[in-house]
């Protein structure tokens, strides 16, 4: 059974800024922008690394920080439903809240629940 793609996040949707990472490691980490910070717009969502003397693997655990988040995963399955119901989770709420959806009850003398 082949998966069909929702949609895709590509490096235009993420900014990627490089910095120097400081702290202990010498001049190598002074010298050199190894430090990896990725940020999606979309979701908030930020992911740093700085652990590593390269900025390839920075970036590769900076991306990965960033798709473990919990405002990248919040963002995900919003989009998600978004795109599979083909609404919004404001029309959603919006549809919902019409008054033929909803039930009013109250509480008779007998202190039973009756619609009103």
């Amino acid at each position: 059974m082949e998966k069909e793609h929702l949609f895709s996040i590509t490096k235009k949707d993420l900014e990627m800024q490089t910095f120097r990472s400081g702290g202990s490691g010498g001049q190598h980490q002074n010298k050199v922008s190894t430090g990896v910070r990725i940020i999606h717009h979309a979701s908030g969502a930020v992911g740093e690394s700085r652990s590593d003397k390269s900025q390839h693997r920075n970036r590769v655990l900076a991306l990965k920080h960033l798709t473990t988040s919990v405002k990248f995963k919040v963002w995900l399955t919003r989009r998600a439903a978004e795109i599979i119901s083909g609404k919004t989770i404001e029309e959603k709420v919006k549809e919902l809240m019409l008054p033929q959806n909803l039930k009013i009850e109250g509480v008779d003398d007998n202190n039973n629940w009756v619609p009103l």
